[in-house]
């Protein structure tokens, strides 16, 4: 499909656009904009090409105001496993720690 130009003029990639989802082994769902309507929005892996980061993509964020006396204490909400991890001399014992308000992938080894 031609974008706006036709036969050499025409360009060969159109984007960036965001990939929504993995539809099977080798096709990808894209976030289309509204100028390229008539579009199917499934595309093959060899029709898509590596996004290269550009400094004037990157959004600017404002910092969130804090007052000085806002404070948030880590609490662990449960022990998920324990396990003993030895050294030459020594042995360590260690438990791994779900922290309240985390999913268990964010959970860390303690002493």
């Amino acid at each position: 499909m031609r974008f706006g130009k036709k036969w050499k003029l025409a360009p060969r990639f159109v984007g960036p656009f965001e990939i929504l989802d993995r539809v099977g082994m080798l096709a990808y769902r894209v976030a289309l904009k509204p100028n390229v309507v008539g579009l199917h929005n499934i595309f093959h892996v060899s029709m898509l090409r590596k996004y290269i980061s550009n400094p004037s993509h990157v959004l600017s964020l404002k910092p969130l105001p804090l007052s000085p006396h806002m404070t948030y204490e880590e609490r662990p909400d449960r022990i998920m496993e324990r396990q003993e991890r030895r050294l030459r001399n020594k042995t360590i014992p260690m438990v791994k720690v779900k922290w309240l308000y985390h999913s268990d992938e964010e959970a860390t080894w303690e002493k």
